[in-house]
C-alpha cells in the first residue's frame, strides 16, 4: 500500500510531499492543474522510461521517492532473490539527471530497472483509459481471463516449455536445411571420392612410374649401351679387366722394391675387383632390361591419369590428393550422420511439442471453467450499474498453432441493451458502456488479487448521474479489500470517497507549478458544490454536496 510520496523538479511540480490513507482515496482539481502528473511520477519508481522532458528546472535533478507497506503481501522471496533488505516499509526512488540518465533505489540499494518494474508491478496497478482502450485487443481479453483463472505458475510453464519447442524447432529446420544442401552437392563429393579411391595410390608412386616409364621409353638404348659397356670391360679380346690384370701383375712384381709401388699396386687390385663387380652388374642390368610395349602403355596411362586428377583437384602431388580424398570423405560421413541427427532432433522435437500442446490443453481447460463465473459476475456487476439488459460472452476457441500464450484465441462479446445479439468489445461505440464494462473487469480481478494499491485514472469516462452514483459504490466496495486512488471529474464518485485530495494551479517563481492540497470536510463540500455547478458555487450546490458526502 502506497503511504507517502515525494515529488521534486517533476514536469509542473517543484516540490510536493503527500500522505496516502487506506481505502478509497479520490484526486479532483480543474483541467491541466496536473491529476495526471502524479500518476507520471508515481510511474517512474515503478519503472517506467524516464528522459530529460521530466525536468522542471533542467539544471537540477529530479527525484521520485514512494514509500510502501508491504507487510503481508507474500513478498519476502522478492527481496531476497534480489538481495535486497526486507522491511515492513519499501522505499522505492528514481532520480533523473539533467542528461536524462536515471537510477533506481529500493531501500537505498541501487538496482536495475527490470527490478523495480518488477516489484513495482506487485505493489500498484494503475489504469489508465489507454488501458480502457486496449479492452478490445485480444492479448488484453486472454490476460484478464488468465488472471480470474489463476493461470500465472501455468503460464510460466507454458512459456519455457514454448522457448524449449522453439529452439528444437529452429535447429531442426536449419539442419534439414543445411542437410539438403549437402545433399545436393552430395552424389558429385562421392564421384569425387570414389574416383580418387578407385585409382588404389600410393603416397611415392608417381615418382616410381616416371622412373621406370623413363628406362621402358628408352629400353633399347639403354639396353645397348649396357651391352657394349660389358662387352668392352670383360668380355671382348684385349678387354680392359684383362689389359688391368696385367698391369697388376706388373706392379705386383717390383711392389716390395718401393712402398709407393705396393700402394699402388693395392689401389690396383682393388680396383681390379671393382671393375669385376661392375661387369657382373652391366650383364645383370642388361638382361633385366627388355622393351615391352604393352607395359610401357600400361605405365604411360597410369601416369596420365594421376596427373589428370592432381590437375582436376588443383594438388601439388600425391599425398595432396589423398589428403583431398579424405576431406571429402569425412564431408560424405557428415551427412550421412546428419541423418541421424536430424532422426533424433525430430524426435526431441515431437516430444517438446506434445508436452507444450498438453500445457496449452490445461490452460484452454481452466480458461474454460472460468468463463461461465465470469460472465455471470461481470453482468451482475454491470447491473448495479444501471445496466440491467447488459450481457458479456466470451468466446474461446482452440486452434492448432502455439501462440506466446497457448492455443487458444479469445473474443468477449458485449451486448448492452435487451434483444441485441452479443457483438464484439471493439464494436461498442460508446465510451461509459466500456468503462463499465472495464470497471466491472477490475472489479472482479481485485476480489482475487492480493495487490496491495489500484489506482484508476478517470475510470468514470462516459458516466454521469445515477450511474456515477452507483459507479461510485462499487468503487467504495472495492476499496474494502485494497487501497484503491480514483481521479475523477465526477462529484457523485467524489462524495463516495473517504479521503480527498484536490490538485491545483498557481503562479510562482515566474512559472506556472502544480500542487496538491487534502482537503478538510468543509472544503470537500466546496469542491464538489464547484464540480456540480461548473465551479459556481452556489447554495443549491453546497447542498446537494452534502447529500453526496452523507
Amino acid at each position: 500500500m502506497l503511504k507517502h510520496l515525494s515529488i521534486k523538479n517533476y514536469l509542473l511540480i517543484k516540490d510536493l510531499e503527500l500522505e496516502f490513507k487506506n481505502g478509497f482515496t479520490v484526486i479532483t482539481g480543474e483541467t491541466g492543474a496536473g491529476k495526471t502528473i502524479l500518476i507520471g511520477a508515481l510511474s517512474l519508481i515503478l519503472g517506467k522510461r524516464a528522459d530529460t522532458g521530466a525536468l522542471l528546472e533542467k539544471n537540477n535533478k529530479c527525484v521520485i521517492e514512494g514509500t510502501f507497506s508491504v507487510s503481508g503481501y507474500g513478498l519476502e522471496g522478492f527481496f531476497t532473490q534480489n538481495d535486497l533488505d526486507y522491511d515492513e516499509h519499501a522505499v522505492l526512488r528514481r532520480e533523473i539527471n539533467k542528461h536524462g540518465k536515471s537510477r533506481a533505489f529500493i531501500n537505498d540499494t541501487p538496482v536495475n530497472l527490470p527490478v523495480l518494474t518488477s516489484l513495482g508491478h506487485r505493489l500498484v496497478d494503475i489504469h489508465s483509459q489507454h488501458q480502457t482502450l486496449m479492452l478490445n485487443e485480444s492479448g488484453f481479453q486472454m490476460a484478464i481471463l488468465d488472471n480470474f483463472a489463476d493461470n500465472t505458475t501455468l503460464l510460466n510453464t507454458y512459456a519455457e516449455a514454448h522457448q524449449i519447442y522453439n529452439a528444437f524447432r529452429a535447429d531442426l529446420d536449419q539442419l534439414i536445411a543445411k542437410e539438403a544442401e549437402m545433399r545436393a552437392e552430395g552424389d558429385y563429393l562421392s564421384f569425387q571420392y570414389n574416383e580418387i579411391e578407385a585409382a588404389a595410390l600410393r603416397e611415392d608412386e608417381l615418382k616410381e612410374l616416371e622412373e621406370e616409364l623413363k628406362v621402358l621409353s628408352n629400353a633399347e638404348e639403354i639396353k645397348g649401351n649396357l651391352y657394349r659397356a660389358s662387352q668392352q670391360l670383360g668380355l671382348t679380346e684385349n678387354n680392359i679387366i684383362d689389359s688391368l690384370q696385367e698391369v697388376i701383375s706388373q706392379t705386383g712384381k717390383i711392389a716390395e722394391y718401393h712402398q709407393d709401388i705396393a700402394g699402388i699396386n693395392e689401389r690396383l687390385e682393388s680396383l681390379g675387383i671393382e671393375m669385376k663387380d661392375i661387369s657382373s652388374s652391366l650383364e645383370r642390368l642388361e638382361e633385366s632390361i627388355n622393351y615391352d610395349p604393352a607395359h610401357l602403355e600400361e605405365i604411360s596411362k597410369r601416369v596420365d591419369m594421376i596427373n589428370s586428377l592432381l590437375q582436376k583437384h588443383k594438388a601439388y602431388d600425391v599425398k595432396s590428393l589423398l589428403e583431398i580424398r579424405d576431406r571429402i570423405g569425412e564431408k560424405l560421413h557428415g551427412i550421412s550422420t546428419l541423418d541421424d541427427d536430424i532422426t533424433t532432433l525430430k524426435k526431441n522435437t515431437e516430444k517438446a511439442n506434445a508436452d507444450l500442446k498438453h500445457i496449452a490443453r490445461e490452460l484452454s481447460k481452466k480458461r474454460k471453467a472460468g468463463i461461465p463465473v465470469i460472465e455471470k459476475e461481470i453482468t451482475a456487476t454491470l447491473k448495479k450499474l444501471g445496466m440491467k439488459d447488459a450481457e458479456l460472452k466470451i468466446d474461446l476457441q482452440e486452434v492448432d498453432k502455439f501462440f506466446p500464450g497457448g492455443m487458444n484465441i479469445v473474443e468477449f462479446r458485449f451486448s448492452a441493451n435487451r434483444g441485441s445479439s452479443p457483438a464484439p468489445v471493439s464494436k461498442i461505440a460508446s465510451g461509459g458502456e466500456l468503462s463499465r464494462l472495464m470497471l466491472a473487469l477490475k472489479s472482479m480481478i481485485t476480489k482475487k488479487s492480493l495487490l496491495p494499491t489500484i489506482i484508476l485514472d478517470e475510470i468514470d469516462m462516459g458516466v454521469s448521474g445515477d450511474i456515477a452514483g452507483k459507479v461510485g459504490s462499487l468503487l467504495k466496495a472495492m476499496s474494502e479489500n485494497m487501497q484503491l486512488i480514483a481521479i475523477t471529474h465526477i462529484p457523485q464518485i467524489a462524495g463516495k470517497a473517504a479521503d480527498h485530495l484536490r490538485v491545483y494551479k498557481k503562479y510562482a517563481d515566474d512559472r506556472t507549478v502544480s500542487g496538491v492540497e487534502r482537503l478538510s470536510d468543509s472544503e470537500r463540500i466546496d469542491e464538489i458544490a464547484l464540480m456540480l455547478s461548473n465551479e459556481k458555487l452556489s447554495a443549491a450546490a453546497k447542498e446537494t454536496a452534502k447529500e453526496l458526502l452523507n
